[in-house]
């Protein structure tokens, strides 16, 4: 099947029920998403399906075919971060950071919805994505910088 990753074609010879999760990873070696639960209960697999975060552990590869996959590598690069990222660096979120490309994908899919969100707002849509580490309230404040970066353009 085709895979249109990242802005890039990519054919893989996988079974069509293989998770999204793992033909990235394992297949195209986009190790950025990571594997949490594999039930979609955790967030750190999120990537954007057509530009909605989506669980990459509950996505089978065939229905993906066809459709936009952004992953963590693709969202900003390391010259040029996406206001998130630069957001989660100038904020130290990351602790021991394995949760983070899934905040980060989240976190950006909101600010693509709401430019502006409120504290409630980025709770709500946040609240899948868990962290072991406990850096909410750093996220929450990571969130409003990113959103005040993105105004400044």
């Amino acid at each position: 099947m085709r895979l249109n990753v990242n802005g890039t074609m990519h054919e893989v010879d996988v079974e069509p029920d293989m998770p999204l999760l793992w033909v990235l990873r394992d297949e195209l070696g986009l190790t950025g998403t990571k594997y949490g639960c594999g039930i979609a209960q955790c967030g750190a697999c999120t990537v954007w399906l057509g530009g909605e975060a989506m669980r990459s552990c509950q996505i089978p590869a065939a229905e993906a075919e066809g459709a936009e996959i952004t992953t963590i590598e693709g969202l900003g690069t390391p010259a040029a971060l996406h206001a998130v990222q630069a957001a989660w660096l100038e904020g130290q979120v990351a602790q021991c950071g394995y949760c983070q490309s899934g905040q980060i994908m989240q976190a950006a899919a909101l600010l693509a919805q709401t430019p502006n969100p409120s504290d409630a707002e980025i709770d709500e849509v946040m609240a899948g994505n868990l962290c072991r580490c406990g850096t909410y309230p750093r996220i929450r404040a990571a969130v409003h910088r990113a959103a005040q970066l993105m105004r400044e353009g």
